[in-house]
């Protein structure tokens, strides 16, 4: 079967955010982490802002992506900037792992961003998503200086240019 990339739908905000929550659980080691757990299945509010995307093969969700074109989801962030759309919690299900779902979102978050007049993605990551990290440098994406937040928690920052369609 193939996986289909597309918007996720109002019934299926629940298994988004399980699916999500699930890709990011490994990570979580605070009561920080645990709160930013419930933020990320809460796909609801993030798709009343943003484009969040889902992965699905046979009905089933396989990972989500949500990408900032037009707002940021949280109000402490810097607004984008012209031109660029923001991804924000890609997150692929544990078992579906290394199967390209993350590719395919990828992708279709490029796509998004290219009919939307975006010429630049950017992202985040943390030091600990050494896969993620691969994967970023594999695909092009260059590396920009790091978010540090003042309790010294570190967002390593990605962007890369939107190819012409």
């Amino acid at each position: 079967m193939a996986i289909e990339v597309r918007p996720v739908t109002a019934d299926e905000y629940d298994e988004a955010g399980r699916v999500t929550a699930d890709a990011y659980r490994e990570f979580a080691d605070s009561d920080d982490w645990e709160r930013y757990l419930g933020k990320i299945a809460d796909v609801g509010r993030r798709a009343e802002i943003a484009s969040v995307l889902a992965a699905v093969e046979g009905g089933e969700i396989l990972g989500t992506l949500t990408l900032e074109l037009d707002r940021r989801i949280d109000d402490d962030d810097a607004p984008l900037p012209p031109g660029e759309a923001h991804i924000r919690m890609l997150g692929v299900a544990p078992g579906a792992r290394g199967r390209g779902v993350a590719r395919a979102l990828l992708d279709a978050s490029f796509e998004l961003a290219r009919e939307a007049g975006r010429t630049r993605i950017s992202l985040h990551t943390t030091q600990r998503m050494r896969a993620a990290q691969a994967m970023y440098d594999a695909l092009g994406f260059e590396r920009l200086p790091d978010r540090v937040f003042p309790d010294g928690f570190v967002l390593l920052s990605y962007a890369k240019a939107v190819p012409p369609a």
